[in-house]
């Protein structure tokens, strides 16, 4: 009896491991219901995006109009987040400003961050000179706060949306090389690596096919993380008035006059695009630390 019921457990666990990997809607299912936090966050950075996509169809007035009500309009009477100090619609110029604040934030975390992982991949595989240049560079790099950094960068360049790209991608490229290469570090090394390194593969071909899959769960959670840090960047830039140029409705640039000049006669203009970076930038954050839990294999399993 002991024998027979023996078996059919060692049977049991056989065909568990052979069960097929479960689908994609499967995958976020399990995603919702184990980490509710992380669902909520990505539900609201799904919501952005999307807003930021259809802000011409979803925007009630465009976001120069102006007088399309009396100046200094409260919210919820004729308007439903009221109107600044030129009549403008503040829900429109929110909606349109989440443009400026997601392609900015994505563009620039995209292109840091894919950069970073490479350079990092590149530095700690070949190591010796080549990965002493590299992290002595990025050390000079980091030793810069990042704000100061990119202000110095903006009054270089000038206030565009594409100068804010290139600072933000600037700032974030270091710290995207550290935690890459400090996890290729110990990847380089293991068998599977050995192994293709043994039997003849290329550098490139190891770097590729067996380096780069292996950290693509920490480039996930970086660019996640980092996201909600470039939205703060860019909204401080706006604010400082070195950012997006103020002629273009921005999140950073609606704060910046709502709290500098009109905060005591019309707080709506401060309140709303402040509320609206801190909801985004929490919601983003949430998501990265979800994504961390469950892509870690240090942390999976954990709680």
């Amino acid at each position: 009896m002991i024998v027979d019921q023996t078996r059919e457990t060692a049977a049991a666990e056989v065909l568990t491991g052979l069960r097929p990997k479960p689908s994609i809607p499967a995958s976020l299912l399990g995603f919702c219901v184990h980490q509710p936090l992380g669902a909520f966050g990505a539900f609201v950075l799904i919501f952005a995006i999307t807003v930021a996509l259809l802000a011409p169809v979803l925007a009630p007035h465009g976001p120069t109009d102006i007088a399309v009500a009396p100046k200094f309009t409260p919210p919820f009477t004729t308007q439903y987040l009221g109107t600044d100090e030129l009549g403008r619609d503040v829900l429109s110029r929110l909606i349109f400003g989440a443009r400026i604040s997601m392609s900015v934030g994505v563009m620039s975390v995209g292109i840091a961050i894919t950069a970073g992982t490479l350079i990092g991949i590149f530095s700690a595989y070949y190591g010796g000179k080549i990965d002493l240049i590299i992290q002595r560079l990025v050390d000079a790099m980091m030793a810069f706060p990042a704000i100061i950094m990119a202000l110095a960068l903006m009054a270089a360049l000038g206030a565009s949306q594409k100068n804010v790209v290139v600072a933000l991608v600037v700032i974030l490229m270091p710290g995207a090389v550290r935690v890459v290469r400090s996890q290729v570090l110990s990847i380089k090394e293991q068998d599977y690596t050995l192994a293709a390194r043994a039997i003849g593969a290329g550098s490139t071909r190891i770097m590729l096919r067996h380096i780069l899959p292996n950290v693509m769960a920490t480039f996930i959670v970086l660019s996640t993380i980092t996201l909600g840090y470039a939205i703060v960047v860019e909204a401080s830039l706006s604010f400082l008035g070195v950012g997006i140029p103020p002629d273009v409705a921005s999140w950073g640039g609606m704060l910046n006059l709502g709290a500098t000049t009109y905060i005591e006669i019309s707080p709506w203009l401060s309140i709303f695009p402040g509320v609206t970076i801190a909801l985004i930038v929490f919601a983003v954050n949430l998501l990265g630390d979800s994504l961390r839990d469950v892509l870690d294999p240090r942390l999976r399993g954990s709680r």
